[in-house]
C-alpha cells in the first residue's frame, strides 16, 4: 500500500493523492459485506455511496486535471481494505502492540528486499527523478532527519496499534468511514505546509464526507449506534 502511495505523490498533489487512497472505506464496506458477512444495512450502504460521492467530486475524474496515477492509490486503498479485513476476520486474539510490531516489521522487511532490488537497477540520476520516494539516490543523513525518522517511527506505530484496536472491536464499515477524516486533515496539512487552499468541489467532496460520517455512526432516533461486539 505505502510503495504505491509515495510513487503516486510526486506526480499528485498531496490532497488528490489522499483522497484517491481512501477510496478504501468504500472498498472495506464492500468486502466486508461479501467476504466475511458484517451487516451493513441500507442506511451504512447510503453513507458509503454518499461518501464515495464525496471523493468523486474531489477526485473528478475526465477533467483536465485527472491523471491516471490517480490509480496507484486506489491500488493501495484495495490492498489497506484486505489488510483491515484480515484483522477483522482473522485477528480478534491479537493484541493491538502485537498486531503493530507485526506490521511494522514486514513494512522494515520489505523496504529492505525493495532496496536491495533497487541497487541493482542502476538507474539514471533522470530516471531517479522522476520517482523520487521510490528510486531516489542515497543521502547522507543529518542528525535532524535521523530525529524525523525516530518521531515518524513512533508515530506510525502508535497508530498502527490504534488502527488495529479499532478494527477488533468496531464493524469494518463504521471505522472506515470514520477514516475518511484523513482527508479533512489531508487538506489541512497540504494548505500549512504547502499552500494548498481547497477549492470549492473539495470543500463540497469533504462535507458529503462528513455526512456520511453521521449517517453510518447514527441511528434514526438520533443516538448513536453502538458498535459491533
Amino acid at each position: 500500500m505505502w510503495i504505491v502511495y509515495y510513487a503516486a505523490l510526486p506526480v499528485l498533489s498531496l490532497s488528490v493523492a489522499a483522497t484517491a487512497l481512501y477510496t478504501a472505506p468504500l472498498l472495506i464496506g464492500l468486502l466486508s459485506a461479501q467476504v466475511i458477512g458484517e451487516p451493513v444495512g441500507v442506511r451504512r450502504w447510503t453513507a458509503i455511496a454518499i461518501g464515495f460521492v464525496g471523493v468523486i467530486i474531489i477526485l473528478r475524474p475526465g477533467a483536465a486535471s485527472f491523471s491516471w496515477f490517480t490509480l496507484l492509490p486506489i491500488v493501495g486503498a484495495g490492498l489497506y481494505a484486505c489488510a483491515m479485513i484480515l484483522t477483522r476476520s482473522r485477528c480478534l486474539d491479537e493484541t493491538p502492540l502485537a498486531l503493530a510490531l507485526a506490521l511494522n516489521a514486514a513494512l522494515m522487511l520489505s523496504g529492505i528486499v525493495a532496496s536491495a532490488a533497487l541497487v541493482t537497477l542502476s538507474l539514471t540520476p533522470e530516471e531517479s527523478s522522476i520517482y523520487p520516494f521510490i528510486v531516489g539516490s542515497w543521502t547522507a543523513m543529518r542528525p535532524r532527519d535521523w530525529g524525523m525518522v525516530a518521531l515518524l517511527g513512533a508515530l506510525i506505530a502508535v497508530y498502527s496499534a490504534c488502527v488495529a484496536k479499532a478494527y477488533q472491536v468496531a464493524s469494518p464499515s463504521i471505522v472506515a468511514t470514520f477514516d475518511y477524516a484523513y482527508l479533512v486533515f489531508a487538506a489541512g496539512w497540504g494548505f500549512v505546509l504547502f499552500g494548498d487552499a481547497p477549492d470549492a468541489g473539495t470543500v463540497l467532496g469533504m462535507i458529503l464526507i462528513t455526512v456520511a460520517g453521521v449517517l453510518v455512526t447514527t441511528r434514526s432516533g438520533g443516538m448513536p449506534e453502538p458498535p459491533a461486539n
